[in-house]
């Protein structure tokens, strides 16, 4: 399993000891401005180089070693990354033991969208040790072959931006009047169309807002973002056919999962126990309350 400082477990990320030693890219299901891969490498990996996203990463095993802004920065497991456009740097392993790194290269535009025009925040230092960033970062690198929605990708550029604006010592917004009734009209909406996927751009006209000013002010009302909203009305819709004893991959297609692996990685992650399990549970319940006599009068 794989520790960040302090010893704190990075979910979902445990080390594979098949093929540590072999060099090699895993590239995410791009699109939405938004790249994602795993890295493994030994000794140098990249020569100096510049480009025009954000590089923002996690480093899961070993210690990465790059050149940024005339100085030689080191970032260790569980510490994040933070490379600004056009910014020369190159990267590779710091030891012998290789190194394994989670990053995402971030178009400046969907920044600058979210920020309402606000220049883009620029982190001073490199390496950050931050566990709310890194767990932020990690909710849209983990798990890597997993397409990210359209709703999910708006939520996450705001939480995002947030982080690297408070890292760059940018003032947070201050919310609108509007702020309430425009979650209040989303989370209605959502709860209206839960059997289907919902889209940025409608929550856009319901509200009037944004989709990055709504997934704030969502958020703030509602402690989750609309993504999480819509997925948690699903996988209730899912407990009560379970229930009903419907088989699972029925169950999956019918709550709007796009398969049965997605629909079980996502009901553990909420619920602690597969589909399987909560289906064993409750209907072996259910068939022991039939099947007990009632009281004798």
């Amino acid at each position: 399993m794989t520790l960040g400082l302090g010893g704190e477990t990075l979910e979902g990320l445990e080390r594979s000891c098949a093929g540590a030693s072999r060099d090699r890219i895993i590239a995410a299901p791009g699109g939405l401005g938004l790249e994602r891969i795993e890295a493994r490498f030994h000794g140098n990996a990249f020569d100096l180089h510049r480009h025009d996203t954000y590089a923002i990463g996690v480093t899961l095993d070993g210690v990465q070693r790059f050149h940024y802004r005339g100085a030689v920065q080191h970032s260790l497991p569980g510490q994040v990354i933070v490379l600004h456009p056009d910014e020369l740097h190159d990267g590779g392993a710091g030891t012998e033991d290789g190194l394994r790194y989670r990053i995402l290269y971030l178009e400046p535009s969907l920044l600058l969208d979210c920020l309402g025009g606000e220049p883009l925040p620029f982190v001073r230092d490199a390496v950050v040790s931050d566990p709310r960033l890194r767990d932020t970062l990690l909710s849209a690198l983990t798990p890597l072959d997993e397409e990210l929605g359209d709703l999910f990708v708006a939520d996450f550029v705001a939480q995002l931006a947030q982080e690297l604006r408070r890292h760059a010592g940018q003032p947070a917004k201050s919310a609108g009047k509007t702020a309430w009734r425009a979650a209040s009209l989303a989370r209605d909406y959502l709860e209206e169309n839960a059997e289907r996927p919902v889209r940025s751009d409608e929550l856009e006209a319901v509200t009037g807002l944004d989709r990055y000013a709504l997934s704030r002010h969502f958020r703030a009302t509602y402690s989750t973002s609309p993504h999480r909203f819509l997925l948690m009305r699903r996988l209730q819709r899912a407990r009560r056919m379970i229930v009903e004893e419907e088989s699972l991959a029925e169950i999956a297609a019918a709550a709007g999962f796009s398969d049965q692996s997605h629909f079980n990685r996502h009901f553990k992650k909420a619920f602690g126990v597969t589909p399987g399990r909560w289906a064993t549970l409750v209907r072996s319940a259910t068939r022991s309350v039939v099947a007990k006599p009632r009281d004798a009068r």
